[in-house]
């Protein structure tokens, strides 16, 4: 094995021990074992290591050997002498693996003033389009709306940071029959909203849209006034054109304010209505193909492994009677696009759980009309729900959804509370400009950090204590973290960034060694969080960081220390900060330097 190992921080460790795991399968029982999963895992138990291959009881049968005499035999074989201490075998065939403290050493000394902290770039990027958040247009956005923006923006994050080519896509409802209904609603009730939205905000457009529904629900006249208005929409009359276009516009500013607010990067806003002209292409290319039918009147796809309640096959309806289309069609629209245009390899919509069959349907037409090929992942990413402290949907006291902004302003407006009571208890003074900015990006940060945190597939109970609490797996914790790494830089006077070159790091107490070992798993969590998009990997992984750097500190003098002691747990302290800080951005929470 090449020494290259010790100062190649852009190589995982996991992925240099299955290496020698693969190379020791083919020395020892020959060429038609390469490629064997060595199924190594990280230990469950420091007792018994760092690492554990469980790989010759799966081999038991194929060799016909006793998985231990299997196990003794392959590690004859198994080089890792620059990695770990010699390889031990437990209980039935378990080969237990211990990283030396000098690899450590090296691994860390080589990741010092690496911007990247030794995650390298993907061999294979891909070009990969998140969709989300995609509101309604004309409507607030309510608590509904918080995971698709939060996990979709964490996904594109981490799949952009380890080297993807990732395009952020809103798929906004900004057509059809809800648009006639509010345009047609404003012609009659505020006419100079549809010349000038001067005057206007969404909490007013919102307004309207609730009474044009009501209208819409009750009077069968309007209903054929606002179809009308569908109808001169969809044939480019100007004057309603231009109409959509002012809410529209009021929407995505008003929506873009909030998404500031989260921190939510910039993506691009394609809307159905971008789709609109490719619908009756899609159409045409389902009928050429065989796969549509008419059913009462409508074009559609029957398809397979779905039924309704009678037990015959579900159609999906890809235009509808009167001609019109629906949300399959455009969404089968946009499939089309993205493969033949905007040439993704991977798709991934990060949208609510009880979207599943929709997704599994249009998917099916996708790959029955040859759009979605094994050369195109598309992916739907669910997430469950928001939940009150009742265990139902949260809702306002008049039982509606709460709105997004509302929601935000309150964490904001708690952690404010809980600072100034803080630093009544301590009795500091800080300007108002201090408390204001901690009060944000603390608000936020909890907010978005107790959302992923969770498993996405999960419901989780909303509670500003508990996502506000300086204990436990929250934002706050994370921070106070990092702010402590800061203190000791300000109190010691250090500047991180010029510690000197010869520094280095020497590991010598046992929670240095589990701090150190800690650190250098953060490339193999990101691979895996790119992989299976659940951010809440990353965030246990930042807890357990925190946890393990304070039991360190706590354990181990820092600015106290000796030379060349001091430098090098200075060294760990950084990398802690550094390592904090970079997951919290991939998280999309900012850090403090104070708190």
């Amino acid at each position: 094995m090449s020494s290259a190992i010790l100062t190649n921080p852009m190589s995982s460790t996991i992925a240099h021990l299955k290496t020698q795991l693969e190379k020791a399968l083919v020395a020892a029982f020959g060429a038609d074992f390469a490629g064997t999963d060595p199924i190594l895992v990280p230990a469950s138990n420091p007792k018994f290591g760092d690492y554990q291959s469980n790989v010759a009881m799966s081999l038991t049968k194929s060799l016909g050997k006793p998985p231990r005499a299997i196990a003794e035999q392959l590690v004859q074989y198994l080089d890792v002498t620059e990695l770990c201490s010699p390889p031990e075998i437990a209980g039935p065939g378990f080969i237990n693996l211990t990283l030396k403290p000098s690899y450590l050493e090296a691994q860390l000394n080589a990741i010092q003033t690496d911007p990247r902290l030794g995650v390298a770039p993907t061999p294979h990027p891909q070009r990969v389009i998140v969709d989300y958040p995609s509101p309604n247009i004309a409507k607030e956005m309510h608590v509904g709306h918080l995971r698709p923006a939060v996990i979709g923006d964490c996904i594109a994050r981490i799949l952009e940071f380890v080297g993807h080519d990732v395009q952020r896509i809103s798929h906004v409802g900004d057509w059809g029959t809800p648009f006639g209904m509010l345009i047609a609603h404003l012609q009659t009730a505020y006419p100079e909203a549809l010349t000038s939205h001067e005057t206007l905000d969404l909490g007013d457009l919102s307004t309207f849209y609730r009474q044009a529904k009501q209208r819409f629900d009750a009077d069968e006249t309007f209903r054929e006034i606002a179809r009308q208005a569908v109808v001169q929409l969809q044939a480019g009359d100007e004057t309603t054109l231009q109409a959509w276009k002012i809410v529209c516009e009021l929407s995505s500013r008003s929506y873009r304010k909030i998404y500031d607010l989260m921190g939510i990067l910039p993506f691009i806003e394609r809307g159905e209505s971008f789709y609109n002209p490719f619908l009756p292409e899609v159409v045409e290319e389902l009928k050429q193909k065989g796969l549509l039918v008419e059913d009462n009147g409508a074009q559609c796809v029957f398809l397979e492994g779905f039924t309704n309640k009678d037990g015959n096959p579900l159609p999906l309806i890809v235009q509808k009677s009167d001609g019109g289309y629906n949300y399959a069609t455009t969404d089968l629209a946009a499939i089309r696009y993205r493969v033949f245009v905007d040439k993704a390899q991977r798709v991934i919509y990060p949208v609510g759980v009880e979207q599943t069959n929709h997704f599994a349907q249009i998917f099916q037409v996708g790959r029955r009309a040859g759009w979605i090929t094994e050369d195109v992942e598309f992916y739907h990413a669910p997430f469950g729900l928001v939940l009150g402290e009742n265990g139902q949907k949260l809702k306002t006291r008049s039982g509606e959804a709460v709105p997004l902004r509302e929601l935000l302003e309150e964490a904001i407006a708690h952690a404010r509370q809980d600072l100034k009571t803080r630093l009544q208890e301590e009795n500091r003074q800080e300007t108002a400009a201090f408390i204001d900015h901690v009060a944000r990006v603390v608000g936020i940060g909890a907010v978005k950090y107790a959302d992923l945190s969770q498993n996405r597939t999960s419901n989780y109970i909303f509670n500003y204590d508990k996502m506000l609490a300086l204990q436990g797996n929250t934002a706050p914790y994370m921070l106070y973290a990092y702010v402590r790494v800061q203190g000791i830089s300000r109190k010691g006077q250090i500047d991180f960034e010029h510690l000197g070159s010869d520094a280095r790091v020497l590991l010598n107490e046992e929670t240095e060694l589990v701090l150190a070992k800690h650190l250098l798993q953060l490339s193999d969590i990101l691979s895996q969080v790119a992989q299976d998009l659940l951010p809440n990997r990353l965030c246990q992984y930042l807890f357990e960081l925190s946890q393990k750097f304070n039991q360190f500190y706590d354990r181990c003098p820092v600015l106290q220390a000796e030379e060349p002691l001091r430098t090098s747990r200075l060294i760990l302290c950084d990398l802690t900060a550094r390592t904090l800080k970079l997951g919290l951005s991939l998280l999309g929470i900012e850090v403090l330097e104070r708190m």
